[in-house]
Parts: structure tokens; C-alpha cells; sequence
């Protein structure tokens, strides 16, 4: 694979889920198994991928650094406890940098969207827990205030979720705050532009595709790591499913 873009993996739960059950099944790209997240890790490990952080990804995007062959990067939606227990130890274990997407106004709750599917509420890390890992290494950013489809939302309401987002979270971790991911994916040209006049450097989607330097740093593509996925399935996915099917939503200048 040449240095010429990088593969934003996309996880939320990470945990021994061995078999899904019921709803459980329809969301399979929430769940990870934790035996096989170890060997994805490993692999990464061993096979010399460069895994970044998501302000090397941005810096490396926007034309100030360059790419490494084989470049990473580790995001994880909605920052449950159960990242805290599984992930993050195998992360440390091999000094990878993650990215954990917080939603500011359900930290420490159990994840109440998962009822309307008819699943398990885990829940999600408390403000100690996430100061905790904050000091240990570990990055964070917005997923929003209620996690809520932004391109569904009125537009006072996509600004309030992406701004206000911003100063809950920079209030709990006592820093700024330079990184978002849009809830479900869901976004439009008014939450892409909230994102920019809040300040953030860089956003990412769930359009499924390599992160090159054409794309704008707030509308980031990445692919999801799902349930049962053996290690071929996840290379497959990074080194040759790398084509988005629809068409990216741009500002009128990217990166500006």
C-alpha cells in the first residue's frame, strides 16, 4: 500500500461478545470481539503499521507532514466503560495512540439510544474515568451533546450540538478541544460548517474509504472494524476497500 493515505478504523464496544443475540445482530459494527481486537492489534504491532493520532492525521492530511506507509489511525464512538476494560490495556500494551469520541451530555450514563432497538444499555465512562485515561495517553474528542442525526436536526440545533459539545467536554478534560465525529454518520453541509465555526480541526464520518489529503479534515472518511470480522477481513477492508460510494459533502474551501 503506498503513503498516500491513511485507514481510519472506526470501533465502538470492544468486549467479549463471543456471540450476538437478538437486536443485538443488526448493529454488528458496535460490537468487537476483544479476542480479535488483540489480534488486530498485534498485527498492527508486529507488521510495523504506522498508527497515528488524530492530530498526526490531521497534520499529515493537511500537507505538513508525510504520510507513512501503512498509516493507521484508531477512532472509538461514544466512549463506553467497556473501552476502558478491554481496549484501552491491549493499546498501552503496544503504545498506540486512540481517539475516543465522548458524548458530552451522556457521560457516565448507560447508552439510553439502544433501547429503542431493544439491546443492552452499557454504560458509558464517567468524567473520573476519562480524566483517568486522559492522563495516561489516551485522546478524546466531541460526538456531539445527545447523539443525535444532525442532518435530521434544525439548524439551531446542529449548532448547539456541535459548539456546546465543545465547551462540556473542554470543561471536564481542562483542554481544548480539536476533534469530532459526527453521531451515526449523519451530516450535512450545516453541521460540516458548525464544525469549522467551532473550531474544530478535524470531523469524521462513516463514509467507508481511505482519508487522503483531497479530502476535507471535516469530513473525514473511515471503515468500521464489525462483530466477527477475522483478521483478513479487517486487511481486506483496508487495503482494497478504499473507494467511497457516495459523493463527500465539502466546504467551499477544505482545510480553511
Amino acid at each position: 500500500m503506498s503513503a498516500d493515505g491513511i485507514n481510519i478504523l472506526m470501533y465502538h464496544q470492544v468486549g467479549p461478545f463471543r456471540e450476538l443475540t437478538g437486536a443485538m445482530r443488526a448493529h454488528r459494527s458496535t460490537y468487537c470481539r476483544v479476542d480479535r481486537f488483540a489480534t488486530q492489534m498485534a498485527w498492527l504491532a508486529g507488521m510495523g503499521y504506522a498508527v497515528l493520532s488524530m492530530d498526526q492525521v490531521a497534520a499529515c492530511l493537511a500537507g505538513e507532514t508525510p504520510i507513512p506507509p501503512r498509516a493507521v489511525a484508531l477512532t472509538f464512538d461514544d466512549g463506553y466503560e467497556n473501552f476502558a476494560e478491554h481496549a484501552w490495556p491491549i493499546l498501552q500494551r503496544h503504545g498506540f495512540p486512540a481517539m475516543v469520541y465522548l458524548i458530552a451530555g451522556m457521560i457516565g450514563q448507560p447508552s439510553y439510544w439502544f433501547e429503542s432497538d431493544g439491546r443492552p444499555t452499557p454504560p458509558l465512562m464517567d468524567a473520573a474515568r476519562i480524566r483517568h485515561l486522559r492522563a495516561e495517553g489516551c485522546d478524546f474528542g466531541g460526538h456531539s451533546v445527545h447523539h443525535l442525526k444532525l442532518a435530521q436536526q434544525e439548524t439551531a440545533t446542529v449548532r448547539r450540538e456541535v459548539a456546546e459539545c465543545k465547551t462540556i467536554l473542554e470543561d471536564v478534560l481542562g483542554e481544548p478541544l480539536r476533534h469530532f465525529c459526527y453521531p451515526y454518520g449523519s451530516h450535512d453541509i450545516r453541521s460540516v460548517e458548525a464544525a469549522a465555526e467551532a473550531g474544530y480541526t478535524t470531523a469524521t464520518t462513516c463514509v467507508r474509504a481511505i482519508a487522503t489529503p483531497a479530502d476535507d479534515l471535516l469530513t473525514l472518511p473511515r471503515k468500521a472494524v464489525s462483530h466477527g470480522e477475522s483478521l483478513l477481513g479487517v486487511l481486506w477492508k483496508m487495503h482494497f476497500k478504499n473507494t467511497a460510494k457516495v459523493p463527500p459533502i465539502r466546504r467551499a474551501q477544505s482545510h480553511a
